[in-house]
């Protein structure tokens, strides 16, 4: 409220400005005014989104998990597009973020990723990514050049941090490995790396981004505990219409977004409508098109309710 008091003492403000310089014909206040105008509608812009980026769970930093689905190489590729292209959106916005575990495949592309956005907002922007992401390109990988569906679900968890939960620690198995993939003839051999099960709930996490075992083991316990106070909060409200970690079936016509490159290029998303021809742009990390249609039809829907 605060601040939609001072933005509208600025607005009256601006009003008066260009009431007094249309009477004095005072072409240099008109100038001053209009680049007022253009700043304070940006503002406005930004309380307009940190207004739709109202639910519980919003303002918290969050952890994404990608994971390809049947496809073999095809879809593990297409996961190492849409991990890449989630790391130059969070560098574009400023995000503070650091991927946990990333598992390489032997023919290219990743089996999984686990990614930490430690920024204010993160689950409030990153939620309108959770779903099956669908791509359609001629494979680099078919030597007749055919044209290919691939798809990968994204899932997109609330970081908690001050609750009144915890885990008990005989509920949880822990295993180490050796870690793979870059990081120099230490991080290969020793066993740093560090997987999770939760056995009440079957949730497996590992972490393997850091050199030294006790590192690991804290970033996994944070992943850990997310997913299953998720999966309990989804429990406690299971008539709600979109449950945040249900597992989605990684198929055609169950896609929130489909990235087409070839015939032709473009991205539309399922649930807006909301497209853009420069398919590669998108793939860049130019998403913040798609998440304002998503956050501004949300919050419509939520107005509606």
């Amino acid at each position: 409220m605060d601040q939609w008091k001072s933005l509208d003492g600025q607005v009256q403000e601006l009003e008066m400005l260009v009431q007094m310089a249309e009477e004095d014909k005072d072409e240099a206040s008109l100038i001053e005014a209009r680049e007022s105008a253009v700043a304070l509608a940006g503002k406005i812009g930004e309380l307009e989104l940190k207004k739709m980026l109202g639910g519980e769970d919003d303002e918290k930093p969050a952890i994404m998990t990608i994971h390809p689905g049947a496809g073999g190489t095809e879809s593990q590729d297409w996961a190492r597009m849409l991990l890449r292209m989630y790391v130059s959106w969070f560098q574009k916005k400023g995000f503070k973020f650091e991927i946990l575990d990333e598992q390489p495949a032997e023919d290219g592309g990743i089996k999984s990723a686990t990614i930490e956005i430690q920024s204010e907002y993160a689950f409030g922007y990153l939620r309108s990514e959770i779903g099956v992401h669908r791509l359609v390109r001629i494979s680099p990988f078919d030597a007749n050049a055919r044209r290919h569906t691939s798809f990968t679900a994204v899932y997109v968890y609330p970081e908690i941090e001050d609750v009144d939960f915890d885990i008990d620690e005989k509920d949880i198995k822990v295993d180490t490995f050796r870690a793979g993939g870059a990081g120099g003839q230490h991080i290969n051999k020793t066993d740093s790396a560090v997987r999770m099960t939760h056995l009440p709930t079957g949730i497996v996490v590992s972490c393997q981004s850091e050199r030294s075992q006790h590192k690991n083991r804290a970033s996994a316990m944070k992943l850990l505990k997310a997913r299953v106070w998720q999966k309990l909060k989804d429990e406690e409200d299971a008539r709600r219409e979109s449950k945040l970690a249900s597992k989605l079936k990684i198929e055609w016509g169950s896609q929130i977004r489909n990235y087409v490159l070839q015939p032709y290029q473009m991205v539309k998303d399922a649930r807006t409508d909301y497209e853009s021809s420069d398919a590669y742009g998108v793939l860049d990390g130019n998403l913040d098109g798609f998440i304002n249609a998503y956050l501004l039809a949300a919050d419509a829907e939520r107005k509606q309710t």
